[in-house]
């Protein structure tokens, strides 16, 4: 569904903080500080109800003095080592009207299009330093519904971090006198890197400056017109995918689907890719328990684990090969001395994360994000604004147990794609005389 266009109640505003905070630089880590992360991640919310937007605003203004880093302004020092200056500029806030309803909206919420773009305001920017980290727009709906997005910017914070402070603005909206549950922990030199560098690891995830790869399976699925992937698995589908595996292997739901969506991914490209190509699967794993960050760390505490495969072995193989790769790219992160190696490696502003042949999974569906609250009961949806070709493991209302896998792909995969993840619900089907 298209979406229609909004009709915004004068210019953003850009809301300060309530109350002073420290001016400083914030150094950020390494591990914020990867080319990989300059980008804003974008939620959109669909809520029953409208909410006060004078409250809303009030509110947003308070948890800013906490999450003072948020209303400061992205620069570089050093030609390339990103800093926030925080300087208490403040959120960008803009107010809106659309005269598409909820229903229509939560039809199409399975596959977002890029018309959903409308629902947040679009900064003038001529750089990625010039858009502020926290922007938001709420749009109201004929039907008396809300939507709620937010767009915040990656080098200050992960997921967990986003679903920190949207649970803090929320907590302020509904109780303004109320003390945080969790207090963010803004420095991040706990995550500085050793002098010498020592990387005494091999971290496949990672490329040298101007590779040279055999496929650029990146490429050649960005040359072309992508279309949305949405698959719900059900807790039944996902039972009978760990099936596939056990008894010699126990694994997580998470691993499960993962081996499952990667090997999908794969076959599903076509018969181009050599046999003996290596792939791989970048997925993110939260370090601050292997490396002992303070409670409310609030940086990016995730690194990319990297489970790499031969196409015949991944294709060919049973679903096990692909996770037991995955359970041991995991446990590889679970290992300080490695996430120290690989800190140290990214001093190097010339090692870039391999995306040449890697399928990218960022999993939203253990974080919270769909229990944020502002005093008008949980959302009805909550998903990203887009789709894009990293593949996004989503909550599903009502169902915390189920996993929604969201990615786009060309629209000559589709098809195929379509067919092997969703092989075990036919089957389930089959057995139980639906077909």
């Amino acid at each position: 569904m298209e979406a229609p266009d909004c009709m915004y109640s004068g210019e953003a505003l850009s809301i300060p903080p309530s109350a002073p905070t420290p001016k400083h630089s914030l150094y950020l880590s390494n591990l914020d500080d990867q080319n990989f992360l300059r980008f804003s991640i974008k939620y959109l919310y669909l809520f029953n109800n409208s909410l006060n937007l004078d409250l809303l605003k009030s509110s947003l203004a308070r948890v800013l003095v906490d999450y003072y880093p948020l209303a400061g302004r992205l620069r570089t020092v050093d030609h390339h080592k990103l800093e926030v200056d925080c300087n208490g500029h403040g959120a960008l806030f803009a107010e809106a009207f659309t005269h598409t309803t909820l229903h229509q909206l939560l039809e199409s919420s399975k596959t977002p299009n890029k018309s959903w773009n409308k629902f947040l305001y679009k900064v003038q920017a001529h750089t990625f330093l010039d858009v502020p980290p926290l922007v938001v727009q709420v749009t109201r709906l004929g039907c008396g519904g809300m939507i709620l997005c937010t767009a915040i910017n990656h080098c200050v914070c992960d997921g967990i971090g986003t679903s920190q402070f949207l649970h803090a603005w929320a907590q302020l909206t509904k109780k303004p006198e109320a003390e945080l549950t969790i207090m963010p922990f803004h420095w991040r030199h706990v995550l500085k890197p050793r002098h010498p560098a020592q990387v005494k690891f091999r971290h496949a995830g990672y490329t040298a400056p101007n590779p040279t790869p055999q496929v650029d399976l990146l490429k050649f699925i960005q040359s072309q017109p992508l279309v949305p992937a949405s698959f719900t698995l059900t807790p039944s589908h996902v039972l009978r995918l760990k099936k596939e595996c056990v008894p010699s292997l126990k694994c997580t739901s998470f691993e499960t689907v993962a081996a499952h969506t990667w090997r999908s991914w794969i076959r599903s490209v076509g018969q181009s890719l050599p046999s003996k190509l290596t792939v791989k699967l970048l997925f993110s794993v939260n370090v601050r328990r292997t490396v002992d960050l303070p409670q409310g760390y609030y940086g990016n505490g995730f690194l990319l684990a990297c489970a790499e495969s031969s196409v015949e072995d991944l294709v060919d193989g049973n679903l096990r090969h692909g996770v037991k790769l995955v359970q041991e790219a995991k446990a590889r992160l679970k290992e300080e001395e490695y996430v120290r190696s690989m800190v140290d490696l990214l001093e190097d502003k010339t090692v870039k994360t391999d995306l040449s042949t890697s399928l990218v999974i960022s999993q939203w569906s253990r974080l919270g994000l769909e229990e944020v609250d502002f005093g008008e009961g949980k959302p009805l949806h909550m998903g990203p604004l887009t789709s894009d070709i990293y593949c996004l493991f989503l909550p599903v209302a009502g169902d915390a147990n189920a996993v929604r896998v969201l990615l786009s792909v060309p629209e000559t995969m589709l098809e195929r794609f379509q067919y092997h993840m969703m092989r075990q619900s036919r089957e389930e089907n089959e057995e139980n005389g639906f077909f």
